[in-house]
């Protein structure tokens, strides 16, 4: 069974950046429904005992076009989801130490530069979607945009992400309206680089 992220934070934490209305209907709706609909799916597929990775690089392996879709949809929503949680945090902001950082300074020119090439796939990206930085297995980096619940798994890379900006209108709209450019502005107030750096481990030590 796909479990949903337990949040070790409360919904008004993330104040004044993110608002406690924001995150509990994000939480406690989008994701659950994502959550839930994702295991109804897996079950009726027969595959609900594969790691979630596995399951959403290998879709192409279930039959049933309509399962497959669904599964792609809330697979890809209950993945992103448990990512993006996991990587805000009250004491998030600043910016990352240590490998992370020289990742970000050889791969992008440094952390300014990183921050506005990710800002701007978020702010291009049309409609629903999310912004990515990904790793590879040696610690290689990307940045990247994907539509829908898509992530670079689904879309059949070698990169796993370790930190998205979800650019759906739920994640922002209570607040910020149509200025997406001011939440993904406060978004980094509250990125959890130490999360973050610790999927950069997991995924560079392969």
């Amino acid at each position: 069974m796909y479990k949903q992220y337990q949040l070790p934070y409360a919904y008004g934490a993330l104040e004044p950046h993110i608002d406690a209305l924001t995150m509990e209907t994000h939480y406690s709706k989008h994701h659950a429904a994502y959550t839930k609909n994702l295991n109804d799916a897996a079950e009726k597929a027969g595959v609900a005992g594969r790691e979630i990775t596995e399951l959403l690089a290998n879709l192409g392996s279930i039959a049933d076009s309509g399962l497959r879709k669904a599964i792609r949809n809330n697979g890809g929503g209950y993945y992103n989801h448990n990512l993006y949680f996991s990587t805000i945090s009250p004491d998030g902001g600043g910016e990352p130490e240590g490998a992370l950082a020289q990742a970000l300074t050889r791969e992008f020119g440094g952390f300014a530069a990183f921050k506005e090439q990710l800002s701007a796939l978020a702010l291009g990206q049309f409609g629903s979607g999310w912004a990515w930085l990904s790793a590879a297995a040696g610690g290689k980096l990307l940045l990247s945009a994907s539509p829908n619940q898509d992530n670079p798994i689904i879309e059949g890379s070698s990169f796993v992400p370790i930190l998205g900006i979800d650019v759906w209108e739920h994640a922002y709209y209570l607040k910020y309206k149509n200025l997406r450019a001011d939440y993904v502005q406060a978004f980094y107030n509250v990125i959890d680089w130490k999360a973050v750096a610790a999927n950069y481990e997991q995924v560079q030590n392969g």
